[in-house]
């Protein structure tokens, strides 16, 4: 007999499969003995009161030998001598929608400007170390885009755009744990999430795709109406229609779409900070014990948002149990990002602590903001506040940093607690030099999450500026139902540098939907 059963446990009856089996015969009355096996379906935490349990969904078998829990795996066949894609960008939009256009019989060829992900690795090595940011290979740029180092968090509410099992299911036939499709807020890990990526790579190589590292666009080949392919500024062509998949941080690509005249447009995005507490403090104000998450709870987590002047003040990619990083894509600026090993073993854990800013708001003179508004207005405001934070940093990858309660009262910290920033922190006034518009908020925004969860706004928690990279700050604009550009036959802006997704999961999901839409087109020409 095989059945499902949902159940609400401690902890402790969740953590193995064994004390699993204890609670389906408590619930079931069958015999333990006759339970062979336990396969959990869903898994979720329940913090919000004093007790905390556990929600588990499983499938269990009585008297049965359980196959393997498995998960669909698509087979992509030969597609060398098929008709050409071009993919710009080697991200989570651009490799899903290669693998994507593999199922649909087509050969999808990427360039891609920075490195192999095994490569990029010492690049990123080199900013800590030497605070020297290589402009094309860093943890915006480069095979996996930015997601392969800042996390691989799967987490989306993108549920209405495709299937998030789907995606779920493609990373674990390249690699990924099983876990991933039955965890609530799944996660991958920094550490193997690389690996995955590896996985992707080879199979869309051996279907007969390409991939062209080190190779960057540096302009759209148009003819009429319609996009042919893409020139790159090694002097190489590439033909075919284009997915362009650039990711957020492909200011270049921005300025070549507005010298072209194509429609583009500002969108808003959230600005602020990096904030770090200890871990095991977030696991005692989550978990609202003493103790902290004890032995069978992982690494708390939080989400927080609130209203401060008539505008979103939020946490954003939380990471518990992670590091803080480096995240500019270029010299001259300081960006902070975060990210967690598959373990979340660090004894610290971080968010970004953000404002939302419209595009309407850069004429707030707070903001000080200089430029005059073009589409790219708010990219161009996230650029000056990157490089004003480098000047702060004392023109290094260090970042300029404040304790949490220093910041609230406007003063200068005199010291800073231990963090896991390698760069580096240096002790700066983020209350006098970041915009008005932004700390006022941000200040707001933590008495009111300190309220909702006491002890968090605390002298033992660290801010260190700047967080800017939360999402595209332009939106390419596109035919909703074509995914085509509104201007241009043959371009499919795509993923989270068109404006159309945030995350690894909602890219991935825009990846497949542009490889849908441009199929029938490519194939009605044959």
């Amino acid at each position: 007999m095989i059945r499902e059963l949902s159940l609400r446990l401690s902890p402790e009856e969740a953590a193995g499969e064994q004390s699993l089996i204890q609670a389906v015969s408590r619930e079931t009355g069958n015999a333990p003995e006759t339970i062979r096996a336990v396969q959990v379906l869903k898994h979720s935490i329940d913090a919000r009161q004093r007790t905390v349990y556990v929600n588990v969904t499983l499938r269990f078998f009585v008297n049965e030998t359980p196959e393997e829990l498995a998960f669909p795996s698509i087979i992509y066949r030969d597609v060398s001598t098929r008709p050409a894609v071009v993919i710009v960008g080697a991200g989570p939009a651009g490799l899903f929608a290669a693998l994507r256009l593999i199922e649909r019989g087509l050969r999808p060829v990427v360039i891609e400007r920075g490195k192999s992900v095994r490569e990029r690795k010492k690049d990123i090595a080199r900013i800590s170390r030497e605070h020297f940011v290589h402009p094309e290979s860093n943890y915006c740029f480069g095979e996996g885009g930015a997601g392969a180092f800042s996390d691989g968090k799967l987490y989306t509410r993108s549920k209405k755009r495709g299937s998030v099992d789907r995606i779920l299911s493609i990373l674990c036939q390249h690699g990924a744990s099983p876990s991933i499709l039955s965890d609530a807020r799944p996660h991958i890990g920094t550490d193997k999430l690389p690996r995955v990526i590896e996985n992707i790579r080879n199979h869309i190589l051996q279907c007969g795709g390409e991939i062209h590292f080190e190779t960057c666009m540096e302009t759209l080949i148009i003819k009429g109406d319609e996009v042919i392919g893409v020139r790159t500024r090694q002097g190489g062509e590439f033909l075919g229609p284009v997915i362009l998949a650039t990711g957020h941080s492909a200011r270049d690509v921005y300025h070549e779409l507005h010298r072209l005249h194509l429609a583009v447009e500002p969108k808003g995005i959230a600005v602020g900070v990096r904030l770090e507490h200890p871990q095991t403090l977030i696991d005692r104000i989550r978990y609202h014990r003493p103790e902290g998450r004890g032995d069978w709870l992982p690494a708390a987590e939080y989400r927080f948002a609130t209203q401060a002047g008539g505008r979103g003040v939020y946490s954003f990619c939380m990471c518990p149990g992670g590091f803080v990083v480096p995240a500019a894509s270029a010299p001259g600026q300081v960006v902070v990002n975060g990210m967690s090993p598959s373990t979340r073993h660090s004894p610290w854990a971080n968010a970004g602590m953000v404002v939302e800013i419209r595009p309407e708001d850069l004429a707030d003179p707070t903001l000080h903001f200089s430029p005059p508004l073009s589409p790219l207005a708010l990219m161009l405001f996230q650029e000056q506040l990157e490089q004003l934070c480098w000047l702060k940093g004392g023109q290094r990858q260090t970042a300029p940093a404040q304790r949490m309660t220093d910041f609230i009262r406007c003063r200068l910290s005199t010291s800073l607690p231990e963090a896991s920033y390698t760069p580096g922190l240096l002790s700066s006034p983020l209350h006098e030099w970041m915009p008005e518009y932004i700390v006022v908020r941000l200040q707001a925004g933590f008495r009111q999450f300190d309220k909702v969860s006491r002890g968090f706004l605390t002298g033992e928690a660290v801010i260190a500026g700047v967080e800017t990279r939360t999402s595209s700050p332009v939106r390419i604009l596109r035919d909703s139902r074509t995914y085509c550009h509104v201007m241009l036959k043959g371009l499919y802006p795509c993923g989270e540098g068109a404006g159309y997704a945030g995350g690894i999961v909602s890219a991935a999901i825009d990846g497949e939907s542009c490889a849908d839409c441009i199929a029938p087109a490519v194939q009605s020409r044959l």
